[in-house]
């Protein structure tokens, strides 16, 4: 990753503050040329005192004067420059997490979670360590090359020339080892994403790995993760470590010739003792910034490949085109109507649908059942527009659900997913997540409806419970019911519910159905389920087999069609396990 590419991904974001950027990066200049009187006025007063004039007060009032003034503009550099900084990381977090809300599941199956936490944390940071840290480094690397140069020059240019030859090789060296520090930068930060990933995934699945005994094999896991990790970041120290050794010896060297060949100079006395000292201070003020050079290139590269990695999602387009945003839509009534609907997830996948057609009055209730993999949830994902059909397939109220601005439609078609997930939050702050002023007759209500009461109750805090990350100090059961009571608080004229009753008992499951049949008797309701005490109860239900709907009717319709739904009544019915059916049993 070469500097100017660094620069390019980071600009746009630099940009708005590009005149307090500017004002410090010229504030370092002025700094520097403060830096350089020093010298300029000792040498003053050592030449005066070699002349035997023992007037010193212009040259001390001129220390003075230039200190002061340096403190000053070094103060305001350093606080402009790194307050760029803040602003770009903070903006660059705000930019990636506003571009993560609107990606899709397809982005979320690639990427692990800890990866993106690892760009949102760690390169973020990297970025504003370039700008604040690096920047400042880089700027008075340069001005110190420019001011020194100069005034060694006005001192002894034979001296100055002597230090020039060899410049070529060190630009040479430096270039290598920046492409050697690029790689391994980049290495560095792959791993940390692993790294990352790994412990989130460990983390989220704790219960399971207690459960399983398996603790000693997941810290060995780790341990490789660990290794491979403190591997690329010992690569990438060795480089570092590399080109900062040379520099005391580039020291060495100008010391060594200015010491050998100024000293004659002086002795022959073409050369002042005062001039003599300014211009070994001169060098001094060169090389300092040089000491450092190893650490700025390796800032620069890692800023880069962090930058690289931020731009690839930062890039992204929304998986989910809002392609009726700019329309008023009116309140949906609750009619869908599905035109042959295909869809697969990626063109080397098969089909998931494969010509669905389904007409749904408002109101209706209808069930989706099926085999693991014949298309139910993705065709709940496909209504809600969290997957995206292609046009002309599904229809809400006659309108083609891609005309919907898409906060429009996902506010009145209200999806409760099959994984329940809780936010760490009181149980009042999930319930009410879409919109935390509802009435609390409105929270008891819905709580009612999906038998959450008795445990609220249970509760001391009641409502104001904190339920933990995830949920984690709810069962199964209580974190459906409530992920179904903030599906059914919001009454959307169209509700789909994923197999959000598996985790109940058959008991608590006809008491929330009964609420539902009362609840949303004109509006529409979609469950998906494996159960056939659940499916009884809707106006109609459909078989899903391969991405076909294979039977539908209703329950006693279907019973007396004796094809699979039959079957796995039947089944259920005499109390045998459903998975002794091949292919019976749904997730």
């Amino acid at each position: 990753m070469k500097i100017r590419d660094t620069l390019t991904h980071v600009w746009p974001f630099v940009r708005p503050y590009r005149l307090r950027l500017s004002g410090g990066v010229i504030a370092f200049g002025i700094s520097r040329v403060f830096e350089a009187m020093v010298p300029f006025f000792l040498a003053m007063g050592l030449n005066r005192l070699g002349a035997g004039n023992h007037d010193l007060m212009l040259p001390i009032v001129g220390i003075f004067a230039v200190v002061a003034g340096r403190y000053v503009v070094v103060t305001y550099a350093r606080y402009s420059v790194r307050k760029v900084g803040h602003y770009v990381a903070y903006d660059l977090r705000r930019a990636l997490y506003a571009n993560l809300q609107q990606q899709g599941i397809r982005f979320f199956n690639q990427h692990s979670i800890g990866d993106m936490m690892t760009r949102a944390v760690a390169d973020i940071g990297l970025i504003q360590r370039f700008i604040a840290m690096g920047t400042i480094l880089f700027i008075i690397l340069i001005y110190a090359t420019v001011v020194g140069f100069s005034f060694m020059l006005y001192f002894s240019p034979e001296l100055t020339l002597l230090l020039i030859p060899p410049l070529p090789f060190v630009f040479m060296y430096a270039q290598r080892s920046a492409r050697e520090m690029g790689i391994t930068s980049e290495a560095v930060q792959e791993r940390l994403s692993d790294l990352g990933s790994h412990v989130q995934e460990n983390l989220s699945g704790i219960r399971t790995i207690q459960a399983m005994a398996q603790e000693d094999h997941e810290i060995r896991r780790f341990g490789q993760t660990n290794q491979r990790y403190a591997d690329a970041f010992y690569d990438q120290a060795r480089v570092n470590s590399l080109m900062t050794s040379w520099i005391p010896t580039l020291a060495a060297i100008c010391t060594v010739t200015i010491l050998g060949y100024g000293g004659s100079l002086v002795m022959s006395g073409e050369m002042k003792v005062g001039d003599f000292v300014a211009f070994f201070m001169y060098v001094n003020m060169i090389v300092q910034p040089f000491r450092v050079a190893g650490f700025i290139v390796n800032l620069f590269q890692r800023a880069g490949v962090a930058s690289r990695r931020l731009r690839e999602v930062l890039d992204l387009k929304p998986e989910i085109e809002d392609t009726g945003k700019d329309i008023v839509a009116a309140p949906i009534q609750g009619r869908i109507e599905i035109r042959d609907l295909h869809f697969r997830y990626t063109a080397d996948r098969a089909q998931v649908l494969n010509g669905i057609d389904l007409n749904i009055e408002p109101g209706e209730i209808i069930a989706i059942m099926g085999k693991v993999g014949s298309g139910k949830t993705t065709l709940l994902r496909q209504i809600a527009r969290l997957l995206d059909p292609a046009p002309g397939h599904i229809f809400i109220d006659s309108r083609d659900i891609r005309e919907y601005p898409l906060a429009s439609l996902r506010a009145q078609v209200a999806l409760v997913p099959q994984d329940p997930f809780l936010f760490g939050e009181p149980i009042h702050d999930n319930l009410t997540y879409d919109d935390p002023v509802r009435q609390v007759d409105a929270i008891w209500s819905a709580a009612e409806a999906a038998d959450l009461t008795d445990t609220i109750n249970s509760f001391p805090e009641r409502l104001r419970t904190l339920v933990g990350e995830r949920g984690v100090t709810l069962s199964g059961g209580q974190k459906q019911r409530a992920t179904l009571a903030r599906g059914l608080i919001r009454e959307a004229p169209i509700l789909l519910l994923d197999d959000c009753f598996s985790s109940v008992d058959t008991e608590t499951e006809e008491h929330i159905l009964g609420s539902l049949t009362r609840l949303r008797d004109r509006q529409t309701t979609l469950l998906v389920s494996h159960r056939v005490s659940t499916a009884r109860h809707a106006d109609r239900i459909i078989v899903l087999d391969d991405g076909r709907i294979v039977e539908s009717g209703t329950h006693a319709q279907l019973l007396a069609a004796g094809g699979w739904y039959a079957e796995l009544e039947r089944i259920q019915r005499e109390g045998a396990d459903a998975t002794d059916y091949t292919g019976l049993a749904t997730a």
